[in-house]
């Protein structure tokens, strides 16, 4: 059978372990030939081929329900569940999205583009199952990385607990997250899987009982329970506080092995109650360059599949926002030993890795646990230090409660970096940073700022590395800068709430607000060809405001335009507009944004283009609401 007639994982039943080897082979090379030509993630679905087709044939799809947390994992998954024909459009707009989403196939049980959400999804069915009388599997699939979030210990604890309900967790143990796996469970794991007992056991067990006269080559499942039970007895530790917590564990195994996989799987499904198979894997497992570059092949542009290396753009790019954030930092933290970058398992995509190779010392991954990393940076601001909280605009979501009631309610100078916010492209509405203006912004204390480019980014670092009056946010977007000179000393902060005038003129007053600003200017210049003349300001500050500046303008002026990126539901308009209706001053106002939807997996500029947020768009948009005895074609 070839990988293209699979179109429901049943098919799967009845194929023999060599036929499976062969899936599995085309699996891989399907993998990386779409993820070499579109870009994605390569290292987590390499690793977890065998145990997404071992798990399957083990299980009835039309009923049983597998949930995959975060879905870097779930590319085999997508190509034995209908997805094969349509898998070369993976994260490219309408097509096959580079994470679970419930509306594009019936098979994707739950939506997950955030870690560590699985085990308390799939709880919850097994919940509803109960309680509805009826009878279906239900497995979760995580990685070790993902066991670092508080919120899958939670479900864990309360699984544990339960132990008249049915559920199968399958850890997946690959050593990694997106960076290398940090704290006390992935070293308990890796103790587990490393320990010389378990070795023995691997290498040498199996050799001796496939010597015996009568077993040769083929090994019963009565000789896997008797490997099971030596597993045990040599190690003692191995699956001990799962078993405390109420899980029946199974494992380590051979997480490329199907025989192991299957027969594990098939035993598991027989216990009651919660249980928890701990499957060791190779992350980036068949392609030799990721299998040794772990972090690097995490995820990848697209790139040349024999050397590994990212296809070269056509011409030169500006530097990363990222790059450029990690590369002031350090300046600044060589020179104050009291700033402390902190990130949760993204050192990569933050840039501190930077951080972490030059000043170790003064650099903290908290894994995937973003409310441990913000109430952390609160302790270490509560005792004099600098913390700086680099975290994506979508994760540090997951940590808002503390935000609120840890660093705001006690007014704690932390320094919050929103890192990927706005648009992100490809990976799609579990990512996009939409919200951060809007959940940042109704805490009191809290100042919010966002640089118009990667140089005043370089200002604002040093702005929120010196403001120590109360917490304080800069929002910045992925990608690239515009090629502007960059600042390497003299860096001076920016006053808190002050704005900056950049165009001048008399029919329109646009606000734009950090990575808008540039839009804001060509707009602007596009209505000048209209005969409409615009003042623009770089806002900088979305909170406190620059009253002063912006008040006066909207009273001469008298018609107001603003723009981000970002949701215009509490966002920065939003500030505007209720600033100008507390001031009584009732003058037309128009909002650009993202209006209240979903923004989905395609390029950022294809994205702004449906969302009518591209300068030519945002110029015939304000033609039509202001100057329509004005209005022509905008080209």
């Amino acid at each position: 059978m070839h990988l293209s007639e699979i179109t429901h994982p049943n098919q799967l039943h009845g194929l023999s372990i060599r036929q499976l080897q062969q899936i599995a082979r085309q699996i891989r090379d399907k993998h990386l030939q779409t993820v070499a030509a579109t870009g994605g993630h390569l290292g987590p679905g390499l690793g977890v081929v065998e145990l997404t087709l071992g798990l399957y044939q083990t299980l009835d799809l039309d009923r049983d329900k597998v949930i995959w947390d975060v879905g870097h994992q779930a590319y085999p998954h997508k190509l034995i569940t209908g997805r094969y024909s349509s898998f070369h459009t993976l994260r490219q707009k309408d097509g096959v999205a580079g994470y679970l989403k419930r509306c594009e196939n019936k098979f994707d049980h739950f939506g997950a583009g955030h870690a560590s959400t699985s085990i308390s999804a799939a709880l919850g069915m097994a919940l509803a199952r109960d309680m509805k009388g009826e009878n279906f599997k239900v497995a979760a699939i995580i990685g070790d990385g993902a066991l670092t979030g508080g919120m899958a210990l939670e479900a864990i604890n309360h699984a544990g607990h339960l132990p008249n309900t049915n559920l199968l967790v399958v850890l997946n143990d690959n050593e990694m997250s997106i960076s290398p796996n940090v704290g006390a469970i992935p070293r308990y794991l890796n103790k587990m899987r490393l320990s010389e007992p378990m070795q023995f056991i691997k290498d040498n067990l199996e050799e001796q009982f496939k010597q015996l006269p009568f077993v040769g080559e083929s090994l019963t499942p009565e000789f896997e329970r008797i490997k099971e039970g030596m597993k045990r007895l040599a190690v003692p530790k191995v699956g001990a506080v799962f078993e405390e917590l109420g899980f029946t564990y199974m494992g380590p195994i051979d997480g490329h092995n199907l025989e192991d996989l299957i027969a594990t799987f098939k035993q598991a499904h027989k216990i009651a109650g919660p249980v928890l198979v701990h499957v060791a894997t190779i992350k980036g497992k068949g392609y030799d360059i990721a299998e040794k570059d772990k972090v690097g092949y995490h995820a990848q542009n697209p790139f040349n599949l024999t050397t590994g290396k990212a296809i070269p753009s056509s011409k030169p790019k500006p530097p990363k926002y990222s790059k450029v954030f990690a590369h002031t930092l350090v300046k600044l933290a060589e020179q104050n030993p009291k700033i402390i970058g902190i990130t949760a398992a993204m050192a990569t995509g933050t840039c501190l890795d930077k951080l972490q190779a030059k000043l170790p010392e003064q650099y903290i991954d908290v894994g995937i646990a973003e409310q441990h990393a913000v109430t952390l940076a609160a302790g270490l601001a509560a005792e004099g230090m600098r913390p700086v909280a680099d975290i994506y605009s979508t994760f540090l979501q997951r940590g808002y409660d503390q935000i609120v009631h840890d660093v705001c309610i006690q007014n704690l100078p932390v320094f919050f970096c929103l890192d990927r916010a706005g648009i992100v492209g490809a990976d799609g509405p579990t990512h996009q940073g939409m919200y951060d203006i809007a959940y940042m912004r109704c805490i009191p204390n809290m100042v919010m700022m966002a640089p118009k480019d990667e140089a005043e980014l370089q200002r604002m670092v040093v702005t929120g590395v010196n403001h120590t009056q109360s917490p304080i946010a800069m929002r910045f977007p992925r990608g690239n800068g515009y090629g502007v000179p960059l600042m390497e000393e003299g860096w001076e902060p920016l006053e808190i709430g002050k704005g900056e005038i950049l165009r001048h003129g008399d029919d329109l007053l646009m606000l734009g607000y950090g990575s808008m600003v540039n839009s804001t200017l060509q707009a602007a210049e596009i209505l000048s060809e209209h005969g409409i003349q615009a003042t623009v300001i770089n806002a900088r500050f979305c909170k406190p405001l620059d009253e002063e500046l912006i008040f006066p303008l909207v009273k001469k002026i008298g018609r107001v335009v603003t723009l981000e990126e970002g949701c215009v539901m509490g966002g920065f308009g939003s500030a505007v507009a209720e600033a100008l209706l507390d001031a009584d001053i009732l003058v037309p106002i128009k909002r650009f944004g993202v209006p209240d939807i979903l923004v989905d997996h395609a390029k950022p500029d294809e994205s702004k283009a449906q969302l009518g947020l591209t300068s030519p768009q945002i110029a015939q948009r304000i033609l039509q609401a202001f100057f329509s005895n004005q209005l022509s074609a905008v080209v």
